[in-house]
C-alpha cells in the first residue's frame, strides 16, 4: 500500500510538472489572442481592455497558478473563439479520441500477438522471416503516407469505405463503425508490429526458460505449453509496450485526426493553436496528459496482477 501511495505522488507530481509545460508552452505561442475575438480591424485600446479583462498582461506564474486554480474545480477556461466552456468542449472530443486510440490497441494486440507468438514458435523458418519483414515494413510506412494509402485504395479505388469523417456512435454504430475502419488500421497497423516484436523477443526467452522444459517433459501438449506457461510469463513486457504506446497514439491522433477529417482531441489542438485559443489548446494537452498518466497507473497495476512477484 505504501508503494502504490508513493507511486500515485509520483504520477501527481509529473501531472503538476507537466501541466506547468502545457501551460507555459501555449502562453509562449506567436500571435495575439486578442484577434480572434476582436477581429483584425478591432483599436489597439480595444485590444488592451480585453488583454487585462483576460489577465495576459499578468505575470506567468500568477496566471498559471489561476489556471491550474481552475482546473483542479473543473474549470479549464472559455474558448475565445466560441465563448464555450473548454470541459463541454473536451466532453465532446475525448471520447472521439479514446474510441480510435482503444480501437487501435485493440487490433494491435489481436493481431501482433498471435503473429509473434507464431514467429517465435518457428524461429529461424519461412513463416517467422515473412511475419519479420511484413513488421518491420509496417513500421517504416509513416501514419499519414499509410492513410493517404488506404484512403485511395479503398475508398477512391474499390469504392468500399468512406474516405473521412465521423458519426457519433449513438446517432448510427454502424456508420461510426464503418469511419472509424480507415482510421484505426492507420494507426493500429505500426503498434501491431511493434507488438509482435515485442511478443516475439519475450517468447523466444520464454521458451528457453526450464519451466517451458519440464511442462514439456510432463507430456503437456504444445498449444498449452507455449499458451499457459511461455506467453503467460512473456505477458509483462507486451505490456509495456501497449501502455507506452498509448501515449503516443495519444499524440498521434494530431495527423490520423486531420487526415479523416475526425473530431477529436487531436484536430482540437491543431484548430486551437491556429485560431490562437489558448484555453482549448492547454485544456487539450492537459488532458492527453492526464488519460497517459492514468493509463501508466493502471498498467502498473495490471503488472501486479500478472506477476504477483512485482510489488508496486
Amino acid at each position: 500500500m505504501k508503494r502504490l501511495s508513493n507511486k500515485a505522488i509520483q504520477l501527481a507530481t509529473v501531472l503538476l510538472l507537466s501541466s506547468f509545460i502545457v501551460f507555459a508552452i501555449g502562453a509562449l505561442l506567436p500571435g495575439d489572442p486578442t484577434v480572434t475575438v476582436l477581429g483584425e480591424n478591432a483599436t489597439t485600446q480595444q485590444r488592451e481592455q480585453l488583454r487585462e479583462t483576460l489577465g495576459l498582461d499578468d505575470p506567468l506564474p500568477l496566471r498559471y497558478a489561476r489556471w491550474i486554480a481552475g482546473a483542479v474545480q473543473g474549470d479549464l477556461g472559455v474558448s475565445l473563439r466560441t465563448q464555450e466552456p473548454v470541459v463541454m468542449i473536451l466532453l465532446e472530443r475525448v471520447p472521439i479520441t479514446l474510441q480510435l486510440t482503444f480501437l487501435s490497441i485493440f487490433l494491435a494486440i489481436v493481431v501482433g500477438i498471435p503473429m509473434g507468438v507464431i514467429a517465435a514458435k518457428w524461429r529461424g523458418r519461412g513463416v517467422d522471416l515473412g511475419i519479420s519483414i511484413v513488421g518491420l515494413s509496417s513500421l517504416a510506412v509513416p501514419y499519414f503516407w499509410l492513410g493517404i494509402l488506404l484512403i485511395l485504395l479503398f475508398s477512391i479505388q474499390l469504392g468500399w469505405l468512406p474516405p473521412s469523417g465521423h458519426v457519433p456512435f449513438f446517432d448510427d454504430p454502424l456508420q461510426n463503425l464503418r469511419l472509424m475502419i480507415l482510421p484505426v488500421l492507420t494507426v493500429g497497423t505500426a503498434m501491431a508490429a511493434l507488438v509482435m516484436r515485442q511478443t516475439r523477443t519475450a517468447m523466444l526467452e520464454a521458451l528457453s526458460q526450464d519451466y517451458v522444459r519440464t511442462a514439456r517433459a510432463k507430456g503437456q501438449s504444445e498449444t498449452v505449453t507455449v499458451l499457459r506457461h511461455a506467453l503467460r510469463n512473456a505477458l509483462n513486457p507486451i505490456v509495456t509496450v501497449v501502455g507506452l504506446q498509448f501515449g503516443a497514439l495519444m499524440g498521434g491522433a494530431v495527423v490520423t485526426e486531420t487526415i479523416f477529417s475526425i473530431p477529436g482531441l487531436g484536430r482540437l489542438v491543431v484548430d486551437g493553436i491556429f485560431n490562437r485559443d489558448l484555453a482549448v489548446v492547454q485544456g487539450a494537452i492537459l488532458t492527453i496528459v492526464l488519460c497517459v498518466v492514468v493509463i501508466n497507473l493502471l498498467t502498473d497495476l495490471l503488472y501486479a496482477w500478472l506477476d504477483p512477484r512485482v510489488k508496486l
